[in-house]
């Protein structure tokens, strides 16, 4: 690893370390909201521009650094932005943090992991280069498999960037759009698994399963020309 890759490495690691030690997690947290949230609104009536700037970085730093706090985010900004507009900034926002967590995984780290695990990896691999964009699709619908994790493991196959930017904007907006909306009436929120009920990751799962469906199709066929 170069100088250059080793010094961003450090920068990210003493970043989350900082976010840890200080415990700034606490600051993201329900409670937290809903004691600042007319606060909030206030700075944002006041100073829009900088209000959106602030929220978004904050966003895209907490997902590339894979720190907690991301389903309160969502909360927040449609408390403070409305359910469109929120949900807008959020997905944009969450995007970017997650092509960042996956560029850094791939050029930092990706090496140092292949070496070890290369060769477990290869399938994998190669199901994410013929069909990635629909097998990301099914895991960023399904809410079973956790945001951080797949960036992560996206950055060590061969998946190409834009397939994963494509499939993480549209994956994540069902979900963002839930969290964002229950954030707009955030006084009827009393914790966080009242927004995921089991209704609303059903829904989702069915979602990632017609992601699958592609995938299936193709199987069946190469399945039915080898038989024939």
């Amino acid at each position: 690893m170069n100088a250059k890759k080793m010094l961003l490495l450090l920068v990210a690691l003493l970043a989350a370390g900082l976010f840890f030690y200080l415990d700034l997690g606490r600051f993201l947290t329900l409670g937290a909201l809903k004691a600042n949230r007319q606060a909030l609104v206030d700075y944002y009536a006041a100073h829009r521009v900088a209000t959106v700037a602030g929220f978004m970085a904050l966003y895209i730093l907490q997902t590339a650094l894979s720190l907690p706090g991301a389903a309160v985010l969502s909360l927040a900004a449609g408390a403070i932005f409305g359910s469109v507009m929120g949900t807008l900034y959020a997905v944009i926002a969450a995007t970017i943090g997650a092509i960042l967590a996956f560029l850094v995984t791939r050029y930092l780290l990706r090496d140092a992991i292949l070496a070890r695990f290369g060769p477990k990896l290869e399938g994998l691999n190669r199901e994410l280069e013929e069909r990635g964009f629909n097998y990301l699709l099914f895991l960023r619908l399904v809410p079973l498999f956790p945001f951080f994790l797949i960036n992560l493991a996206a950055g060590l196959t061969r998946l190409p960037l834009r397939s994963f930017a494509l499939g993480t904007v549209i994956g994540i907006i069902p979900g963002g759009f839930v969290f964002v909306n229950a954030g707009a009436s955030l006084a009827t929120i009393a914790s966080l698994r009242d927004v995921a009920s089991p209704r609303v990751l059903g829904s989702f799962a069915l979602l990632g399963l017609f992601a699958l469906v592609p995938v299936v199709y193709q199987k069946l066929k190469r399945r039915g020309g080898a038989l024939s």
